[in-house]
């Protein structure tokens, strides 16, 4: 096994392969103080690449209510009992991988999914942590919570269905580090099945072979944002590109969220993978459960996330999320007006820092008529 370094980890770790990050890494990052699981993502995901036979359970989005809910049953709990204790210590992962972890014979800690697994897409929806006996008071973190997690492949810098995979099928872009499946040359073994972690990736057992998430890779390649993200009605989502820490960009907008203000952190990060696709974590959830999902980080992020109503770039820039179809690879603040930028510099959307307020009269004397707030 070879050597890499991981900075999700603050450390290096084993991995099957040599370290070679791709020219541009595509990343996403989501807000999970707006998602409202209105589940608009996970149709148009649906409706555009999962709509066919041997599909029918794949959902390649989706979104849980957390801390019940998960598609397939149990991903992550199942996965994190194998994997034991999970110990940070200053920001650095003391525990082991999943490749580290891994039995003999085996590349990768994991396990594989029954059909009765995939049978409850929506279980655990909107079933919150804790009850009221004889009311309560508002406060954060609250006392009775449950958040909405939407989830797609994560196209990792060092990926587990890459590593399990025996035929090779499975490669990353080196253009922009999209991980794709080469249908052609997989054979349904089913080995990346069980090696990924987050289970995002699917048996069609009519093809007897693996299909997985994309990344709307023919839209990035026409510069536009993938199908699930145009298509949030809660405007969380932000696709960019990521670059590593000590090469952080300020006029990137991923690289400021992730990097700079450090208020986006990955999904289960001690998993070693080094996923692409960060979340602003909620607020009104305990920090304890947060930290097993997101690492050690949370209780800063959330603190940087509060503080935002005080800090007009990072509200500014949170304001672009959903803002236009294209993916934005810079950003920066002019007076009151927040801009998407091409690497050009040619301008692709603009709005406000925040949103203008229009008092209208009583009475229109244009229409002649009266108008007034419903009760």
């Amino acid at each position: 096994m070879a050597i890499v370094h991981n900075w999700q980890l603050g450390r290096t770790m084993s991995y099957w392969y040599p370290e070679h990050r791709p020219q541009r890494q595509y990343a996403a990052v989501f807000d999970l103080n707006k998602c409202i699981a209105c589940q608009s993502c996970t149709l148009a995901c649906k409706t555009t690449w999962t709509s066919g036979k041997g599909q029918e359970y794949m959902l390649w989005n989706n979104v849980e209510t957390k801390p019940y809910g998960s598609y397939p049953l149990a991903w992550e709990t199942k996965l994190l009992e194998m994997l034991g204790p999970q110990t940070w210590q200053d920001g650095k992962y003391l525990g082991r991988t999943i490749f580290e972890a891994a039995p003999a014979g085996e590349r990768v800690l994991g396990w594989r999914p029954d059909d009765y697994d995939y049978a409850f897409p929506n279980t655990g929806e909107d079933d919150c942590a804790g009850h009221v006996e004889r009311g309560l008071a508002l406060d954060l973190p609250h006392a009775v919570w449950f958040f909405y997690l939407p989830r797609i492949c994560n196209h990792c810098t060092y990926p587990a269905c890459l590593a399990a995979c025996p035929r090779g099928s499975i490669y990353k872009r080196p253009e922009d580090g999209i991980v794709l499946l080469d249908q052609g040359r997989c054979r349904g073994y089913r080995e990346c099945v069980k090696a990924c972690p987050y289970k995002k990736v699917f048996f069609n057992p009519l093809t007897g072979t693996s299909e997985k998430c994309i990344f709307c890779f023919p839209k990035r390649e026409q510069g536009l944002q993938p199908q699930c993200f145009v298509n949030c009605i809660g405007k969380i989502r932000l696709a960019g590109y990521i670059s590593v820490p000590e090469s952080a960009n300020p006029d990137n907008p991923i690289d400021y969220l992730v990097h700079v203000r450090k208020v986006a952190l990955p999904l289960l990060p001690q998993l070693c993978l080094e996923p692409n696709v960060y979340y602003i974590p909620p607020v009104h959830v305990p920090v304890r459960f947060l930290e097993q999902l997101f690492g050690p980080h949370v209780q800063n992020a959330i603190q940087t996330y509060l503080n935002a109503k005080d800090d007009p770039d990072l509200a500014g820039l949170i304001q672009l999320f959903g803002c236009t179809e294209k993916i934005v690879p810079r950003w920066k603040r002019q007076n009151d007006w927040i801009l998407g930028i091409e690497e050009d510099g040619t301008e692709i959307v603009r709005v406000p820092l925040r949103e203008p307020v229009f008092e209208r009269p009583l009475f229109d004397e244009r229409f002649q008529v009266a108008r007034h707030n419903c009760p």
